[in-house]
């Protein structure tokens, strides 16, 4: 059972012992995953669950998880005449007393 990411909101695991239950969970919460020789997940929230996948798929799943968000953004990012940055002059502040609208003597 390969675990997949969810519409871009969660992973999709299975308890251990109820390999047909279903269960979602926000990969942001994972917070280690070790093999013991089960399979434990220690959330954010310090509760530990134990699920029939092994470490290295919950690590694609949440791989996974984080590309899909990743592309989300970057198809949503808007582009600006195709260049990566933009430099921009700062209207406030004073550097050495000279006026920025004014042209340097």
């Amino acid at each position: 059972m390969k675990p997949t990411a969810d519409l871009r909101i969660v992973i999709r695991l299975h308890r251990l012992g109820k390999p047909e239950d279903t269960f979602f969970l926000n990969p942001d919460l994972v917070l280690a995953v070790e093999s013991t020789p089960d399979t434990m997940l220690t959330l954010t929230t310090h509760n530990k669950v134990l699920v029939t996948e092994t470490p290295e798929e919950v690590v694609t799943a949440i791989r996974d998880w984080r590309v899909s968000i990743i592309a989300a953004a970057a198809r949503r990012a808007p582009r600006s005449g195709g260049a990566a940055l933009a430099l921009l002059r700062g209207g406030s502040g004073s550097h050495g007393g000279a006026n920025p609208e004014e042209p340097a003597r």
